[in-house]
């Protein structure tokens, strides 16, 4: 099973999901990462009356077993139903990565 898979995986049988999108962006980011770096987006009734540090520590909670290795980023886009329909379905761009290639010093 890839991680992105366990990650929905876990993701599904911890929270009530009307909506789930996840994007690996590993290839936006410097070296040999494959299926480290995820943008999710989740839309969950569950999060309703909850503020957003809640939201991230509830996902982070259920995702903790790949957040040590091998995932390295997860970028957190946390709605409920009535804020997910008032953004019209928008998700904000990743922005490119910074990091630190070796290769690009010199």
């Amino acid at each position: 099973m890839s991680i992105a898979e366990q990650l929905e995986s876990l993701l599904r049988a911890g929270l009530n999901v009307e909506h789930l999108q996840l994007e690996n962006e590993s290839h936006m980011h410097s070296g040999p990462a494959t299926e480290s770096h995820f943008k999710l987006v989740l839309v969950s009734p569950d999060f309703e009356g909850e503020r957003l540090v809640p939201r991230h520590q509830q996902v982070y909670g259920l995702v903790a077993e790949l957040m040590q290795n091998p995932i390295h980023a997860l970028a957190l886009h946390l709605h409920t139903p009535d804020e997910w329909q008032a953004r019209n379905g928008e998700v904000p761009l990743s922005p490119t990565c910074k990091g630190g290639s070796k290769a690009d010093q010199g």
